[in-house]
C-alpha cells in the first residue's frame, strides 16, 4: 500500500463467514467503489469490538466459520482491490502468515498485539508481502506515535475514540486531532475508524485524515437482513460523500496491493 495521490480512501468491513454467501459482500463493496476491504476473522473474545461486531462474530462462529474456511472462501473470489484482514494475535499465530498470503491477503491488523512484541510478526509479514497496519489512539503519547508511524505499513489506522468499535451519532472531535498529529509525522495515509457510521461522518473523516474505515454500521445492516445489493448501495453512498470532498479532475488515490 502506498501514499495518497488523490481521493479519500474508503475501506468497508465484513465479518468473514457471517452468511453463507458472505463473499458476495466483497464483490458488492468493490463495485461500489471500495479502495480496499477489511475482513474480520471472528474471535470468541474480541476485546476491541463493540456489540455489533461481537454479534456478527457470534453469528459467523455459530455457522461454523473458521479462519481456514474464511481464507478458503477468499481464495475463490476474484477481486481487484486489496484485502486487509483484521483479527487477534491468537488466530494469526494459529493460522500463520503464510496461510494469509496464500489466500491473497495484502494487509493485516492485529489490535491486541503490543508494539513491544510485534517485531517478529512485522518481519514475517514483510517477508510474505503483507502490510502490518498499526493502530494509534487519541491517548497515544507523541514518542510512541512516532514509533507507530515509523513501523506501520500500508496506512496508519487512527482510532477515533478511546472505546470499542460501534455506531455513533457523530464523529468524535478527537478523530481530527489525532489525524492531524499523525499526518504531521508521516506520509502514510491516515484512515479513521471506530464510529464512522454515515456518509456525512465518512466525509468528515476524509477531510480530517485520508479516508475512513466503516464496520459496525455495515454489519448492523447484515444482522438486520441486508443483502449484498443493499450493502453495495450503502457503500456507494459512502463513496459519493467522500468524493464530494475532492476537486474535479483530481486523480484517484490508490491503495496498492494485488490479489494472489
Amino acid at each position: 500500500m502506498k501514499g495518497l495521490a488523490g481521493r479519500p480512501l474508503l475501506v468497508p468491513y465484513v465479518t468473514g463467514g457471517i452468511t453463507p454467501d458472505w463473499t458476495d459482500y466483497l464483490l458488492a463493496y468493490q463495485e461500489a467503489g471500495a479502495d480496499a476491504i477489511e475482513v474480520g476473522l471472528p474471535f470468541s473474545d474480541p476485546m476491541l469490538d463493540g456489540a455489533t461486531i461481537q454479534q456478527a462474530s457470534d453469528r459467523a462462529l455459530a455457522r461454523g466459520a473458521t479462519p481456514d474456511s474464511i481464507l478458503d472462501d477468499l481464495g475463490t473470489v476474484s477481486l481487484r482491490v486489496p484485502i486487509v484482514v483484521m483479527t487477534y494475535a491468537n488466530l494469526v499465530l494459529r493460522a500463520g502468515i503464510g496461510r494469509l498470503a496464500a489466500a491473497g491477503v495484502s494487509g493485516l491488523i492485529v489490535p491486541d498485539l503490543p508494539l513491544e512484541e510485534s517485531a517478529g510478526l512485522e518481519a514475517a509479514s514483510a517477508a510474505a508481502g503483507i502490510d502490518l497496519v498499526l493502530l494509534a489512539a487519541p491517548a497515544t503519547p507523541d514518542d510512541r506515535l512516532r514509533e507507530i508511524c515509523a513501523r506501520s505499513r500500508g496506512f496508519v489506522y487512527a482510532i477515533s475514540v478511546m472505546d470499542t468499535t460501534g455506531e455513533r451519532d457523530s464523529l468524535a472531535g478527537s478523530a481530527a486531532t489525532l489525524a492531524a498529529r499523525i499526518k504531521a509525522i508521516t506520509d502514510l495515509p491516515v484512515l479513521i475508524g471506530f464510529g464512522v457510521s454515515s456518509p456525512a461522518q465518512a466525509a468528515e473523516a476524509g477531510r480530517a485524515g485520508d479516508g475512513a474505515v466503516v464496520a459496525s454500521a455495515l454489519m448492523r445492516r447484515v444482522l438486520d437482513g441486508a443483502t449484498a445489493h443493499d450493502l453495495g448501495r450503502a457503500v456507494a453512498d459512502l463513496r459519493a460523500a467522500l468524493d464530494l470532498e475532492v476537486p474535479p479532475g483530481t486523480p484517484h488515490a490508490e491503495v496498492s496491493g494485488h490479489r494472489g
